[in-house]
């Protein structure tokens, strides 16, 4: 979005995951290169994870993959980045400060988004990094500040940057989105689902900083720790539980379950495909989903929740199947990223925890 040239000291950065250029294996192999080399995402030493990535992933992935782009590719191009965009210029209608948007992966990347603030905004002094994840994961919160920070210590150095913390614990972020969801559930649906983006357990203990909590105690989520500030699975549990009381709704009327897996380690649990399907055949007519982990729609949620998770609940004897739109560019959505933004920008910012220790 162009933007005009001004004074301002401060700016905001969204960041998001990103997407390939075209839905054709030639435009998707760079971008999974870029994706599962990162060390964040497949956090094994780097001569076995570019053997599993160069060697093997490559080959037969960009292929299936793009297949999956073509079946949700909009006349606009990738739905991600058009809804990113979207964000972009709705967030920045809520405030006078620039607003700037880069990808993770892909185009436009963190370093030419920065790069093209500096140049539109000369006098641009700190900039807040916003990474469009509710929750910390270190393959989706935490490898954008690693890479934003590189970015900026190694091409302007001159800017200070400060990073917006998980928001997945605002109240006000959590009635924003239980009134997402509230018209679909209103509409009757048996059962609401949450599907959060899967990763590895590994992971999990990974960022466990006390290195005795997570995974190792009984129900470790529902016991207070210091661990929690880097634990993905508490936080999105924590996400349904108070979405869910928001919304009114009782123990036996929503689940959450994680999709998205990949390889053979163990990943969290109960995954989402596994889950729509054992709904159905308990008796659940009317289901609804909604992806929490994501606040734009994706390949993950119209390609693998909208179609392939609808496909199952029907062949197993479901009857009605609703995806619940993510956030995306709605008012209320952007006006409470601006709030949040300012906060951080005209207060002390509580401390991002550190990034895990890999291997």
């Amino acid at each position: 979005m162009a933007q005009k040239t001004s004074a301002s000291r401060q700016g905001i950065l969204l960041v998001n995951l990103g997407s390939p250029q075209a839905p054709t294996p030639k435009a998707v192999k760079p971008y999974l290169d870029e994706f599962l080399m990162d060390e964040r995402v497949i956090d094994v030493p780097p001569l076995l994870r570019n053997l599993l990535v160069r060697g093997i992933i490559l080959n037969f992935r960009p292929k299936k993959s793009a297949e999956a782009y073509r079946s949700i590719w909009w006349d606009e191009g990738s739905p991600l980045l058009v809804l990113s965009e979207r964000l972009q210029t709705a967030v920045q209608a809520q405030t006078d400060l620039p607003v700037g948007l880069g990808m993770r992966y892909g185009q436009p990347s963190i370093h030419s988004a920065v790069g093209q603030m500096c140049e539109q905004h000369p006098h641009l002094e700190e900039l807040l990094l916003v990474p469009l994840y509710p929750h910390y994961a270190m393959s989706s919160y935490e490898t954008v500040v690693v890479k934003a920070r590189e970015v900026v210590e190694a091409h302007f150095s001159h800017l200070k940057m400060k990073v917006l913390p998980a928001f997945y614990h605002r109240e006000e972020y959590q009635k924003l989105l239980a009134e997402s969801i509230r018209p679909s559930v209103e509409k009757g649906v048996d059962h609401l689902l949450f599907s959060y983006h899967g990763v590895p357990e590994r992971h999990i203990r990974k960022g466990d900083i006390t290195g005795a909590h997570c995974l190792k105690v009984a129900n470790c989520c529902d016991k207070c720790s210091p661990a929690h500030d880097h634990c993905y699975r508490h936080q999105t549990l924590a996400t349904t539980e108070a979405v869910a009381q928001h919304l009114g709704l009782a123990p036996d009327q929503y689940s959450s379950s994680f999709q998205s897996r990949l390889g053979s380690d163990p990943w969290l649990q109960p995954f989402t495909d596994k889950t729509v399907g054992a709904l159905a055949r308990k008796g659940v007519k009317k289901l609804a989903v909604v992806c929490p982990a994501f606040v734009s729609d994706c390949l993950e949620t119209i390609e693998e929740i909208g179609e392939e998770a609808k496909e199952i609940f029907e062949e197993n004897g479901g009857e009605e199947f609703t995806l619940i739109p993510c956030l995306n560019d709605r008012a209320d959505w952007a006006q409470l990223l601006a709030q949040m933004a300012h906060e951080e920008l005209n207060h002390t910012a509580p401390a991002v925890p550190e990034p895990v220790k890999l291997y």
